[in-house]
């Protein structure tokens, strides 16, 4: 089944038809700077419309529209074909994800228009760990508060995290009932997420996409007294949200929010381009550890997305010394490049560490395709 997946930003779309059993893209594409002066684009709505011309001329028959969603609230468990109701609840969540529910709400009406005879399912990034115990994703707040603003650890990252751990155990040759996966998705966001028999136990983003580890611009945890500490000094809520959201991660410690910067300025002897690099490794090792005694080690850890697919030092750092946890990398694996899944761990490691190059687009398909099955 050919399936148009779409993910809808603020002032972009991106587009691509997948066929959902081989992954295979028909057609891919990406309209930005949406709503700019002297852009294609006025909206979403005339941005899809450029999209369906594209996907018309390419040949490729969708059956099926899959949006990809960031925030599903508490609601929202699994991949769900949309309605009004639905769209609804997705609007409900605005609070939890105000930058990216109401882009990707404006793609799906946008979509409903211009393909109203097709089935339009949401994928949300949170649903893969709606299966968390409440002992992981229940925060040490007043309850009454907690449960009036729905304060919880929700997760994101979730379709990336279920397809390379899913794939992880292929390449096994095991079920994912069978294995528990650490699956680190590392790019200018970043998460670390415990699977146990395919199911997401704990993970290290929360309410929102800002906790957990170190980012390109966000600070990933801090002290959560600091926020206080920069209000009682004069900082409004929205200088405390820009400089946690935009303004930290590598590019407040180093200078640059792009890894690859931050090694050439750290090989040119940019002390503070190492210290980032470092923090950045320092802070996935710690819940490295922290995943491997909860799920009481694993059988398998798998580095995807940008930074853990590409970079060998970010890699090394996270993994040496671990031979005691079970951990011990190749270097010569580990320094090699590729483009496909590929074990960098030695044959002697009781735990296999992979790179395994996520393909969300794909997993979005086929979970679009499976809920819309006859």
């Amino acid at each position: 089944m050919q399936v148009l997946v779409v993910n809808a930003g603020s002032s972009s779309l991106k587009y691509a038809v997948v066929d959902a059993g081989s992954g295979q893209r028909l057609i891919s594409g990406l309209v930005e700077r949406i709503g700019e002066e002297g852009a294609a684009a006025g909206d979403h709505r005339s941005a899809f419309a450029f999209v369906r011309a594209a996907v018309q001329e390419s040949g490729a028959q969708p059956r099926v529209v899959g949006h990809r969603v960031v925030h599903g609230g508490e609601r929202f468990t699994a991949p769900t074909v949309i309605t009004d109701d639905v769209v609804a609840g997705i609007a409900d969540c605005i609070p939890l994800a105000p930058l990216h529910n109401p882009a990707a709400l404006a793609g799906i009406a946008a979509a409903r228009e211009e393909y109203p005879d097709l089935p339009q399912v949401a994928v949300f990034d949170t649903a893969f760990h709606a299966t968390m115990p409440p002992d992981a994703y229940t925060y040490a707040l007043d309850r009454d508060v907690a449960q009036r603003y729905r304060l919880r650890r929700y997760g994101f990252h979730g379709t990336s995290h279920r397809y390379v751990s899913r794939k992880a155990a292929d390449l096994l040759g095991a079920s994912p009932v069978a294995v528990d996966v650490i699956s680190l998705h590392l790019g200018n966001g970043a998460s670390a997420c415990a699977v146990r028999g395919g199911r997401s136990v704990d993970t290290s983003m929360g309410v929102t996409p800002l906790a957990g580890l170190v980012m390109g611009t966000r600070s990933g945890d801090i002290d959560p007294a600091i926020p206080v500490l920069l209000q009682q000094d004069g900082w409004s809520a929205f200088e405390v949200d820009t400089l946690l959201n935009r303004s930290s991660g590598l590019l407040g410690i180093g200078g640059a929010n792009d890894m690859r910067e931050i090694h050439q300025r750290a090989a040119a002897g940019d002390g503070s381009a190492d210290l980032a690099r470092r923090v950045f490794a320092h802070r996935i090792r710690h819940y490295l550890g922290a995943y491997l005694a909860v799920l009481g080690g694993a059988d398998a850890i798998v580095f995807t997305a940008g930074i853990g697919e590409h970079d060998a030092w970010t890699r090394e750092a996270v993994c040496a010394g671990l031979a005691r946890l079970g951990v011990v990398l190749d270097p010569a694996a580990n320094s090699a490049t590729g483009s496909d899944a590929r074990v960098i761990s030695a044959p002697d490691s009781p735990t296999t560490v992979f790179v395994i190059p996520t393909d969300e687009e794909w997993a979005i398909a086929a979970e679009s395709a499976e809920v819309t099955a006859d």
